[in-house]
């Protein structure tokens, strides 16, 4: 029998509550203090850090973890992570199932491409700087986890979520102590770099009369935007909000029935395959899609049931949610060896991902090399609406086609991905072999982005 008093019915819900608390005060931050208000940081990173600060504080005067108190079930630490781990994918499935725009022309589609292998050739670069520092310092420190600076890209290049996975893969699988909050730290020095790096490049812009000195750009929302043509009502005998989430979770039913399967198929491989929640989610999404796609071909469907605003603001809540989570469930106490490494990878990640990225928007963006720059060095080292914060200070109206390379270059960056993905479990068993292919890797991805200039070079 369940007693509604007890802490395991509530620790829960608490610990939900201060979360997004804890996203209320990184508002009223972002809003109140000046320092703040001309930074880029995001809410949900400033929020996080309230928490992390809170949790940190009480640890010193109590030597509790805060966030393991009965007040939030007695696992709240764990919980954290759990709610990073799933917001990841669910984030990605709402922002997949949104509905697909009209056909893209050659060019666009080789923008795109372009777009998604300078997305994985980034990541590569990342893993093998950071991989090669940390193999470096495992030369003259012997319990150090050689593999750790493989974390990089997850880090920067796609986040919270992925950095706590890969981290907690080294941890379980190779015990790499304090794996998780290591990649987790990563990944908010990511948030700091995007917010750093992004306010110089515009001010830089600025000085050379490049971008407007203007305040954000006005974001309020049309009713074509809210309902569309053919849509199901507003609001009926189900709300059009519930419908949405319905299709994400219901999805994401089918994400796990599919790494279930796998699990079973490839048990050696289950962590891995865990771990890659967010991929196969986009996978049963995009499966979804097309099943509505066919009913409404077929005419069994008569509706539009997917609406793109109210999926994008379902995609933002879980992305806020994860990174708050993410970064409130790092264990400081566990990182306190690995400090001076952790600042010396976020300035690697920083700098190489700057340069790297005005190398590739000044040969193969010509027509919009500043946009396309704040575009992707804003979500290679924070996240997609790190990117988009810097881009709408340069293009408000998204009128250039920055913003929906974004979106679309998803699909060739997770097709090619994917054998890096793979390839990081190899790291800790196998190094050298491991750094060897990642660099193949990047230098034929280099060749295919650049392709254009090697040989036209060879020709002439």
């Amino acid at each position: 029998m369940t007693n509604f008093w007890d802490f395991s019915v509530w620790g829960s819900i608490n610990l939900f509550a201060v979360l997004l608390l804890g996203l209320l005060a990184g508002n009223v931050l972002k809003r109140k203090i000046a320092i703040f208000q001309k930074s880029l940081i995001p809410t949900s990173v400033l929020g996080g850090a309230i928490l992390l600060i809170i949790a940190s504080i009480y640890k010193v005067i109590t030597k509790d973890v805060m966030f393991d108190t009965q007040f939030f079930g007695g696992n709240g630490s764990d919980n954290l992570e759990m709610i990073t781990y799933h917001a990841l994918a669910l984030g990605f499935i709402a922002s997949t199932l949104k509905p697909s725009k009209g056909k893209l022309s050659k060019k666009r589609l080789g923008e795109i491409i372009n777009t998604g292998v300078s997305t994985v050739s980034t990541y590569l670069l990342q893993a093998i700087l950071g991989f090669g520092i940390t193999l470096i310092i495992a030369i003259f420190a012997a319990d150090f986890f050689a593999a750790s600076g493989i974390l990089l890209p997850f880090g920067y290049g796609q986040g919270t979520g992925q950095a706590m996975n890969y981290g907690n893969i080294f941890e379980v699988d190779y015990g790499f102590i304090g794996g998780k909050s290591f990649g987790l730290t990563i990944a908010a020095f990511g948030f700091i770099s995007a917010a750093i790096g992004g306010v110089i490049h515009l001010y830089i812009l600025k000085k050379r009369n490049l971008i407007e000195d203007r305040t954000a750009a006005s974001t309020r929302v049309t009713a074509e935007e809210v309902e569309g043509d053919n849509e199901i009502p507003f609001q009926d005998s189900i709300d059009k909000l519930t419908v949405q989430i319905a299709f994400v979770i219901g999805s994401y039913m089918l994400a796990y029935l599919l790494m279930f399967l796998l699990g079973n198929l490839l048990p050696g491989m289950k962590s891995v395959i865990y771990g890659f929640n967010f991929l196969l989610g986009v996978l049963a999404a995009t499966l979804v899609k097309f099943v509505i796609k066919l009913l409404r071909k077929g005419q069994y469907m008569h509706r539009e049931y997917v609406n793109d605003f109210l999926l994008t603001r379902t995609s933002n809540f879980f992305f806020d949610i994860m990174v708050t989570a993410g970064i409130a469930a790092i264990k400081v106490s566990s990182l306190k060896d690995y400090w001076w490494i952790l600042i010396l990878l976020g300035l690697v990640g920083a700098f190489s991902t700057y340069f790297y990225h005005r190398l590739i928007s000044v040969k193969l963006f010509k027509d919009y090399p500043e946009e396309q720059f704040l575009m992707m060095y804003g979500m290679l080292t924070g996240t997609a609406s790190t990117g988009t914060i810097l881009l709408r200070e340069k293009d408000p109206n998204f009128s250039t086609p920055a913003a929906e390379n974004m979106v679309y270059q998803n699909f060739p960056a997770i097709v090619l991905g994917f054998p890096m993905m793979l390839l990081v479990t190899m790291a800790p068993v196998k190094p050298i072999l491991t750094m060897i292919i990642l660099v193949a890797f990047f230098l034929v991805l280099n060749i295919a982005l650049f392709r254009k200039f090697i040989f036209k070079k060879k020709a002439k």
